[in-house]
């Protein structure tokens, strides 16, 4: 059981660098010493209530990937402490692991193996194979819009959309009580990406479990949270509702979350590039 604790997430000073690689680490600066590493996540406070939705959003490269992952366990902090309903990320990363789970635009499967038999296989992990198991998993994907045609087939066979669909499902079939989704709906088509977003909403209010969202969709963190961080170059530039935020940076509360995030950064998602904490995990836990 976890410790008594308000806080589903509560970081102090967070803070997470990465070494440059490849042909970066030849370059040297006008002194002629190394190029200085990257620094993705920077003294990042942050805390949230349990049963809360929240988002956190911010450019490819602004560190909210790198901030999930220390959040999953998947990846040490350099500095700073990390708790997850009052258990550390680091000195009891195994315990929270139990209770935690993460959705990712990279998510990893069994191709050869079907959607139902990668289900199975994350259920008995979590100690959930039962036999009641199969019909749960498909109702879920069918919640999802996923065709019950589909279960039985090969991964490898199911379109892009598909296999994002079932790494939800995945999830959702642990019952996590703290649900990290990183970029979730991203390549999926209109339909599909509303199709995720409602069953994510009823989710969370069947379960009250804790959601956060990381997306660079503006409108898709309105759609689902009632909370939002701006993130830019690692540190935390808002923590607000969208109300209070238009209302803060906006003109009289007309302005848009795009227009608030380019007052807040200076930048809009046009700017954005390859996602550079995505591409470095010298710290990686396995996981």
């Amino acid at each position: 059981m976890y410790r008594d604790s308000k806080w589903a997430v509560s970081a102090h000073g967070i803070t997470k660098e990465y070494r440059r690689q490849g042909r970066k680490l030849r370059l040297r600066s006008k002194a002629g010493r190394p190029a200085a590493p990257k620094r993705a996540l920077d003294s990042v406070d942050l805390q949230i209530r349990r049963g809360e939705m929240l988002a956190i959003v911010g450019l490819n490269g602004s560190g909210k990937s790198t901030l999930i992952r220390i959040l999953a366990t998947l990846t040490i902090p350099d500095f700073g402490t990390a708790e997850v309903f009052g258990r550390d990320v680091v000195k009891d990363s195994q315990e929270v692991r139990r209770h935690v789970n993460r959705v990712s635009v990279e998510a990893a499967f069994f191709k050869e193996m079907s959607p139902w038999e990668n289900l199975a296989y994350a259920a008995r992990l979590y100690g959930r194979g039962g036999s009641g198991t199969r019909d749960e998993a498909i109702a879920v994907l069918q919640k999802l819009g996923l065709p019950k045609s589909t279960i039985d087939r090969p991964m490898k066979s199911l379109s892009r959309g598909q296999q994002q669909k079932v790494a939800i499902a995945r999830s959702l079939l642990t019952s996590p009580s703290l649900l990290l989704m990183d970029e979730p709906t991203t390549g999926l088509d209109p339909r599909s990406k509303r199709e995720v977003q409602d069953f994510v909403r009823n989710m969370h209010g069947e379960t009250n479990a804790t959601v956060v969202v990381s997306t660079h969709d503006l409108a898709e963190a309105e759609t689902l949270c009632s909370r939002v961080i701006v993130l830019d170059r690692g540190r935390v530039l808002a923590d607000a509702s969208p109300k209070e935020l238009r209302s803060e940076f906006g003109d009289n509360g007309k302005a848009s979350l795009e227009e608030v995030f380019l007052r807040l950064t200076g930048k809009t998602f046009e700017d954005d590039s390859e996602d550079q904490d995505d591409n470095h995990d010298t710290g990686a836990k396995a996981g």
